[in-house]
């Protein structure tokens, strides 16, 4: 192994808000392979905690992009930042971790995809949904075929966090953050029924304002039909307090995953599961940190020492549901996807 295989991957974070500020505390505090040097936000108040984690701070990319030494940038920006920034980090050659969603149209998702694969530079989502040990379980049971032809999916992740910012906040403009909670919770969702279904057909959706003045909706539930056979529903609200479940049914088995807490304070899960012919069991299992082993498997990624398990694929068809998913909440029918 080399020196440069061995240490930590340099790296800038972009956005020091809610979620920058829970990254950059974690990544530093060691385990990610991966260490932030410059924290970079247009607003000056971030520069206070940019000195209490040891960062170099700027208002603007530019210089963490001229500087040599910083090999990936981790995006925790709105969701109509991304295209243009991952743009500007892809041309300075450097590789890029992308907060979700990565885009809200698919020809966007499509456009940083593929500039990511010609140059070479591996693209990171944050989808650490995924890194959970209960739902890397299921992905992986799903695939070895033990769960026997896949039939269903229910899940739902919603809380009432939003319902305290500001009116003006970015996550509150439905230009931005449309569909209720779909960009802010669903998208975990659909990533992982599109990972485990495979491509959606088309989609309807039900998006009301029922509790609040959130002007993209606070009360969203997704039915979702896949090109291979099988549905989803997928709830993301923004007026009840922290919910997230997410259970597969395939005709051999079953199994639920429930959070104890929200991922910004992981308290472990509870996982139940159904067999044929077997006895539902319950247990329990202690908290992990998925937020930081997303980071490190981008880190290895780029060490070369194994692939990024989200792929460029899996990013598209996640944001062509969206995009269907914004359209129907909006029409309230029937969108192909």
């Amino acid at each position: 192994m080399t020196m440069r295989e061995d240490k930590p991957v340099i790296a800038a974070l972009v956005g020091l808000g809610w979620w920058g500020r829970k990254m950059a505390s974690l990544v530093n505090a060691g385990g990610a392979k991966m260490h932030f040097v410059r924290g970079i936000d247009p607003n000056p108040d971030a520069a206070a905690f940019a000195g209490e984690m040891g960062l170099q701070y700027s208002h603007d990319m530019a210089e963490a992009l001229a500087d040599p030494t910083i090999e990936a940038v981790v995006l925790a920006t709105p969701h109509s930042l991304h295209r243009e920034q991952i743009a500007r980090v892809v041309a300075a050659g450097k590789h890029v971790f992308c907060e979700k969603p990565l885009d809200l149209t698919k020809a966007g998702a499509q456009a940083s995809v593929d500039l990511c694969h010609d140059a070479g530079l591996v693209l990171g989502m944050g989808h650490e949904r995924r890194f959970e040990p209960p739902i890397a379980t299921i992905l992986d049971t799903a695939k070895s075929g033990k769960l026997g032809r896949l039939l269903q999916i229910e899940a739902n992740f919603s809380h009432d966090k939003f319902l305290a910012l500001d009116p003006s906040n970015w996550r509150l403009k439905a230009d931005q953050a449309p569909a209720g909670g779909m960009t802010a919770t669903g998208i975990h969702l659909t990533d992982l029924s599109v990972k485990l279904m495979g491509p959606a057909a088309d989609v309807r959706v039900v998006c009301e304002n029922l509790a609040s003045s959130i002007p993209q909706g606070d009360t969203m539930s997704a039915h979702i039909r896949f090109s291979g056979g099988g549905t989803a529903y997928v709830s993301a609200t923004l007026a009840t307090p922290f919910i997230s479940r997410f259970a597969v049914f395939g005709t051999e088995g079953w199994i639920e995953v429930r959070d104890r807490a929200h991922v910004e304070a992981p308290d472990g899960w509870v996982v139940t599961e159904g067999w044929k012919n077997e006895k539902i069991t319950v247990r329990e299992l202690p908290p992990a940190e998925p937020v930081r082993d997303n980071l490190r498997a981008f880190a290895r990624a780029i060490r070369g020492e194994a692939d990024y398990p989200i792929t460029g694929e899996d990013m598209i068809n996640n944001i062509a549901l969206l995009e269907a998913i914004v359209r129907s909440a909006k029409s309230g029918t029937l969108e192909k996807v």
